[in-house]
């Protein structure tokens, strides 16, 4: 998981989106502004110049669950925010790939692991920070895993070990929780839902 998406899925910087900070054209170089174009209902960030309308859509997360035998793979952070909390390798994807692809690459890049996906899981809506999540249910083709640059640790994980209090977002909690609920009852579903930001203490 880059940066970014770091940023993104800490509640504090939830008044922060890409392309905030975008002040000119980047076809033309004029500087924009923020209108309402005609046939939209949107407010938009438009070049007056060239007329382009520059959309700022909801980006995709993609990841996976990695399953050896009855254990489930997690990395231990290793870098802000959440450092050293558990997650599920997912991440951004990139430009050219599916969501298929994108969350084999995370899976590798963030923990070693090889993996065929066995199809998606879970589809999570977070409006508060323009992103959707999306996890995929993964068989590990071996025992070959480690840290990686943004990993402390790599680990398996039975029901019975998983160190709830010290997983990293919201995402994965509610995705493990429906992935161990659908394995007790032996058939594994599609689960789509959709976050609210937390009511502040």
């Amino acid at each position: 998981m880059r940066h970014g998406y770091d940023r993104l899925m800490n509640p504090d910087y939830h008044h922060s989106r890409p392309g905030d900070d975008q002040h000119f054209c980047s076809r033309c170089a004029e500087k924009i502004e923020h209108i309402i174009p005609a046939g939209d209902s949107r407010l938009r960030t438009v070049c007056p110049a060239c007329r382009t309308i520059h959309y700022r859509n909801p980006v995709i997360v993609a990841g996976a669950i990695p399953v050896w035998e009855d254990r489930v793979l997690l990395c231990k952070r290793g870098i802000e925010p959440r450092y050293g909390k558990w997650t599920l390798p997912a991440g951004f994807m990139e430009l050219k790939e599916s969501t298929e692809q994108a969350a084999v690459r995370e899976t590798l890049e963030e923990s070693g692991a090889a993996v065929t996906l066995e199809g998606a899981f879970s589809i999570i809506s977070i409006p508060y920070v323009d992103q959707v999540h999306l996890f995929y249910r993964a068989r590990m083709h071996n025992l070959d895993f480690g840290p990686r640059e943004e990993s402390l640790a790599v680990e398996l994980f039975r029901e019975d070990q998983i160190p709830w209090d010290e997983l990293s977002f919201r995402t994965v909690i509610t995705t493990l929780e429906l992935y161990f609920a659908d394995r007790r009852k032996g058939s594994f579903g599609f689960h789509s839902q959709a976050l609210t930001l937390p009511a502040k203490a």
